[in-house]
C-alpha cells in the first residue's frame, strides 16, 4: 500500500476559499467574454496622477519609502478628510500608507485581533475581509442585511455579539450590495461597540460613490468614535487605480505604530513613484472630477439595473459603490455557479455567483455585476444580456 504523498502545504491553505470572482474572471477570459465579475475599474486615469508617477520614475525615486508612507501623501490624505468629510487627521501619528486597502486591512487585523477573538460580519460580505479573519484565526459572526435595501437586524446584531467578541466590520458603501450605511444605522452601531468596547474597521474605499443624493458618512466622524475606529481605505476606485496598490488606514496613534509595525514586515512600503503620483492627484484634482464620479457612475448604474430587470432579473439598485446584486433565480441550475455559468455560455457577460458572499447557501439566486466600465464596454454587456431567451 503506498503512502500518501506529502503535500508540504500549510494548514492555513485549507481555511482560506479561492475567490468566486477570480475564478469567474479565468472563466471569463477563456471564453473572451465580457467581464463585468471583477472590480476593475477600466475608465481612465486622470493624466496628472499618470504624469506624477512618471515624474517620480524619471527622476530616480524608485527606492523604499519610510513604512508608513511618504510624509506628502500622509498630509495630502489628511488634507482630503478634512475637506470631504470635516475629519481632523494627524498625518504624523495617525496614518499608515499600505499596499492597498486590503493590505490595510490585514496588517490592521494582525495589529488588533488574537486568535479565537470574534468579529461581526455583515453578509453579504466582500470575501477578503471573512478570509483575513480566517488566516488570523478570529472567528467571523455572520449578520444579515436584508433586501432590498439591505437593512440591518439590531436584534439580530445585538446577540450576536459575546463576552468573545473585539470587533465588529463595516463596509459602506459595500462591496457587494451596494448600501450606504445611514447616520441612525451608524450611531446605533456606534453606541453598541460602546457599550460593548468594540473596535471598528470601517472600509470606505467606495468614498466617492454615492448615488442619488446621498453622503458618505465616515464612522469616525461620529462623536467619540475616532478613538475605537480604524478607517480603511484607498485611491484604487477613485482615480482608477486598482493595480497600483495604494491604500491606507487612519485611527490613533497608539494603533497605527503597532498596524505600521505589520505594514513593514508583511508589504515593507508602498511603490515609491505611485506614492508620488497619488500625491498629485489629491492635491491637484478639482472637486468637480468627483462630482463627475458619482454622477457618471450612477448613469451606469441606471443603464445596467435597466436592462438586468428587462430581461427578468430583480436587481436591488444599489446606493453606493459600483456593483448592483440581481436575483437571477429565472435562469437553470441549482447553485448560483450553475446559473452565471449559464448566463456566460450563453451570452458572453461574466458575473459572480451570490454564494461568493454568504457563508451558506443564501446566496444561490443572486449574482453581482460590476458597472465600472467604460460606456463602450458596458453597452456591449448590455446588449448581449438583451440577448438572453428565457
Amino acid at each position: 500500500m503506498k503512502s500518501k504523498k506529502k503535500t508540504y502545504l500549510s494548514k492555513r491553505y485549507e481555511w482560506i476559499i479561492q475567490s468566486e470572482i477570480r475564478n469567474m474572471t479565468i472563466e471569463c477570459d477563456l471564453r473572451e467574454g465580457i467581464n463585468l465579475s471583477q472590480g476593475v475599474c477600466d475608465t481612465e486615469v486622470p493624466q496628472i496622477i499618470k504624469n506624477g508617477a512618471k515624474e517620480a520614475i524619471d527622476h530616480g525615486f524608485n527606492y523604499y519609502t519610510r513604512y508608513d508612507g511618504l510624509d506628502e501623501l500622509r498630509c495630502a490624505i489628511a488634507h482630503k478628510q478634512r475637506k470631504f468629510f470635516n475629519m481632523e487627521v494627524d498625518p504624523k501619528n495617525e496614518i499608515v500608507v499600505s499596499a492597498g486597502s486590503t493590505g490595510a486591512f490585514f496588517c490592521a487585523c494582525f495589529a488588533l485581533l488574537n486568535p479565537g477573538d470574534e468579529v461581526v460580519l455583515f453578509e453579504p460580505y466582500y470575501g477578503y475581509h471573512l478570509n483575513t479573519l480566517r488566516l488570523i484565526e478570529a472567528i467571523p459572526k455572520f449578520v444579515s442585511t436584508y433586501p432590498p435595501d439591505w437593512t440591518i437586524d439590531f436584534g439580530e446584531l445585538k446577540k450576536s455579539i459575546s463576552p468573545k467578541t473585539r470587533a465588529i466590520i463595516i463596509n459602506s458603501p459595500s462591496n457587494p450590495s451596494g448600501k450606504v450605511f445611514s447616520l441612525d444605522e451608524l450611531k446605533k452601531i456606534s453606541n453598541l461597540a460602546a457599550e460593548k468596547d468594540l473596535i471598528i474597521f470601517s472600509d470606505e474605499i467606495y468614498e466617492h460613490f454615492v448615488y442619488d443624493g446621498r453622503k458618505h458618512i465616515p464612522m469616525a466622524t461620529l462623536p467619540e468614535m475616532k478613538e475605537r475606529t480604524v478607517t480603511i481605505s484607498g485611491l484604487s476606485k477613485t482615480f482608477c487605480i486598482t493595480g497600483w496598490r495604494i491604500g491606507y488606514t487612519i485611527c490613533k496613534k497608539e494603533w497605527s505604530e503597532v498596524i505600521g509595525y505589520f505594514n513593514d514586515l508583511i508589504y515593507v512600503c508602498a511603490p515609491a513613484p505611485l506614492q508620488r503620483g497619488a500625491v498629485k492627484g489629491l492635491l491637484e484634482i478639482s472637486p468637480e472630477y468627483y462630482e463627475k464620479i458619482a454622477k457618471d457612475f450612477q448613469k451606469k448604474r441606471d443603464k445596467l439595473c435597466g436592462v438586468l430587470e428587462n430581461i427578468g432579473f430583480s436587481p436591488y439598485i444599489p446606493q453606493g459603490a459600483y456593483y448592483v446584486l440581481a436575483d437571477i433565480s429565472i435562469l437553470p441550475g441549482k447553485s448560483g455557479k450553475e446559473k452565471v455559468m449559464y448566463l456566460l455560455e450563453k451570452t458572453g457577460v461574466a458575473c459572480v455567483p451570490g454564494e461568493a458572499f454568504y457563508h451558506d447557501d443564501y446566496g444561490q439566486n443572486l449574482a453581482r455585476f460590476c458597472f465600472a466600465k467604460e460606456d463602450t464596454v458596458l453597452d456591449e454587456a448590455c446588449e448581449r444580456l438583451k440577448r438572453l431567451k428565457m
